[in-house]
C-alpha cells in the first residue's frame, strides 16, 4: 500500500512538472517572420477585419435580393370599440339629433401572412454594391500593410536580440582578458615595479565593463521579450535564435536593391490612398443616384379567421384566404437644394482625396530616396567599422605589449581599450543597421 502511494505521488509530481514545463521555440529569421505573419495579435485581428468586411459585403448584396417575412397576429376584443352614427342613419323617420351606438367585428380574430418583397431598381443600391467591393479591398490592403509592418518589426526585434547576445559575448571576453591583465598588473605592483595608478586605471576600466555587461544583459532580456511579443508567443516561453548576426549581415548585402526603379503604385500606402479616392468617388455617385427614382414590388399572401370563442384550433374553424400584389415607385421631385448641397460636399471630398493621393505619391518618392540613401550608407558604415575594428585591435594589442614592458602608461593603454570597445560596438551596430535599413527599404518598394 505504501509503495502504491509513493508511485501515485511520483506520477502526480511528474504530471505537474510536465504541465509547468515552458513551451520552447527555435527560429531562423525567416521562420520567425512566417510565425509572426500567422500568430501575431495584430495579424489575427486583421484577418478578422477581412472576414467582417466579407460579411458586410454580403449584407449589402442581400438588400437587393428577395426578402420574405411572415407574421401571425391574434386579437381579443375585451371591450369593443363603439362607433356612433346619427339617429336617422338607418331609420329616416328617426330623430336626426339622436346618436346610435354599435360595434363592428367579432370577439376574437387571428391572421397569418407571408410577404415577399423585391427591390426592382434603386440607383443607390448599385453604388452600394460597388462600395462594398471597395470596402473589402480597403481591409485587404490594411492586412497587407500590417503584414509588412509586422515583418519589419520582427526583423528589427530579431536583430536587436542578436546584437545584445553578441554584445554580451564580447563584453564577457573583454572582462576575462582585462581581469587577467589586472591580476598580472596587481602582481607587478605588489613587487614594487610599477605605480599604483596603473592598477587603479585598469580597475576603473573593469568596473565600467561590469556595468555595461549588466546593462546589456537586461537589454537582452527585454529584447527577447519584445521579439516573443512580436511573434505572438508567451513572453515566458523559451526562444532560441538559429541565425547568426554576421551571416544575416552577409545575406542582406544586396546592392542591386537600390539599382531598380521605384514603382510608387506598388507601395501599399499609395494603394490605400487610391482606395480612399475610389471611396470618395463612389460617395459622389451615391449622392447623384439619390435623384433617381426607386422601384419596388411586394406580394402578400395569408389567412384570417374570426370567432366569438377561441376555436381557431378546431378543424371546423373557417379560415379566409387573402392575397395582394403591390408595386411602389418613389420619385424625388424637390428637396430645396438639399441633395445638391450633399452632392457638392461629396465632390469637394473627392477633390481632397485626389490631392491626398498626389501628396502620398510625392511623399513616398522622398521616403524611397531617403531609405535608399540610408541603406547605402549602412553598407559603407559596415565596411568602415570593420576596418576600424581591425585597426583598434592592433592598436590595443600594441599598447598592451608596451604597457607590460613599461614603455606605455596605463592611461594610454586604457584609452586604446576604450577605443577598441567602442569599435566593437560600432561594428555590431553597423551589422544590425544593414539588416534594419534593408527591411525599411523593402517595405517601401513592397518587397517581401
Amino acid at each position: 500500500m505504501k509503495n502504491k502511494l509513493i508511485i501515485t505521488l511520483l506520477l502526480l509530481v511528474s504530471f505537474l512538472q510536465a504541465q509547468e514545463k515552458k513551451e520552447s521555440y527555435s527560429f531562423s529569421l525567416q521562420q520567425a517572420i512566417d510565425h509572426a505573419l500567422q500568430y501575431n495579435y495584430s495579424i489575427i485581428n486583421a484577418n478578422r477585419d477581412i472576414e467582417a468586411a466579407k460579411q458586410k459585403k454580403w449584407e449589402t448584396t442581400a438588400t437587393g435580393l428577395p426578402q420574405i417575412s411572415g407574421s401571425v397576429g391574434y386579437l381579443n376584443n375585451i371591450d369593443f370599440t363603439l362607433q356612433g352614427v346619427s339617429g336617422n342613419a338607418f331609420n329616416p323617420a328617426g330623430n336626426p339629433d339622436d346618436i346610435s351606438l354599435f360595434a363592428f367585428g367579432t370577439k376574437q380574430s387571428m391572421n397569418s401572412n407571408l410577404t415577399l418583397s423585391q427591390l426592382l431598381f434603386d440607383g443607390s443600391y448599385i453604388v452600394a454594391l460597388q462600395a462594398s467591393k471597395t470596402y473589402l479591398k480597403f481591409y485587404e490592403n490594411a492586412k497587407q500593410k500590417t503584414n509588412m509592418e509586422i515583418r519589419e518589426m520582427v526583423i528589427n526585434a530579431y536583430g536587436n536580440v542578436l546584437l545584445a547576445e553578441e554584445s554580451v559575448a564580447i563584453l564577457e571576453k573583454n572582462k576575462a582578458t582585462l581581469s587577467k591583465t589586472l591580476s598580472d598588473t596587481q602582481e607587478t605592483f605588489n613587487n614594487g615595479l610599477i605605480e599604483e595608478e596603473n592598477v587603479e586605471q585598469l580597475q576603473i576600466t573593469l568596473s565600467s565593463i561590469n556595468s555595461n555587461l549588466s546593462n546589456v544583459k537586461r537589454l537582452l532580456d527585454i529584447a527577447n521579450k519584445m521579439l516573443k511579443f512580436s511573434l505572438g508567443i508567451e513572453v515566458s516561453s523559451e526562444l532560441k535564435l538559429t541565425d547568426k548576426l554576421d551571416a544575416l549581415t552577409a545575406s542582406n548585402l544586396d546592392l542591386s536593391l537600390t539599382q531598380n526603379s521605384f514603382e510608387v503604385s506598388q507601395n501599399i500606402n499609395y494603394q490605400m490612398a487610391s482606395n480612399f479616392q475610389e471611396q470618395r468617388s463612389l460617395e459622389l455617385k451615391l449622392q447623384k443616384s439619390k435623384a433617381l427614382p426607386s422601384l419596388g414590388a411586394a406580394f402578400n399572401f395569408g389567412y384570417n379567421s374570426f370567432a366569438n370563442e377561441f376555436d381557431f384550433a378546431n378543424g371546423d374553424q373557417k379560415w379566409n384566404r387573402f392575397s395582394n400584389l403591390g408595386v411602389s415607385l418613389n420619385v424625388p421631385l424637390f428637396s430645396s437644394l438639399g441633395r445638391s448641397a450633399k452632392t457638392q460636399q461629396a465632390k469637394i471630398a473627392l477633390d481632397q482625396a485626389k490631392t491626398q493621393l498626389t501628396q502620398t505619391e510625392q511623399q513616398l518618392k522622398l521616403e524611397y530616396e531617403r531609405a535608399k540613401s540610408d541603406y547605402d550608407f549602412s553598407i559603407e558604415e559596415y565596411a568602415t567599422s570593420k576596418s576600424n575594428l581591425s585597426l583598434a585591435e592592433r592598436i590595443e594589442k600594441k599598447q598592451e605589449i608596451k604597457f607590460r614592458e613599461g614603455l606605455s602608461s596605463s592611461f594610454d593603454f586604457s584609452e586604446a581599450q576604450r577605443q577598441l570597445y567602442t569599435s566593437q560596438q560600432n561594428y555590431l551596430q553597423s551589422m544590425v543597421n544593414i539588416i534594419n535599413k534593408k527591411a525599411a527599404l523593402e517595405k517601401i518598394v513592397n518587397k517581401n
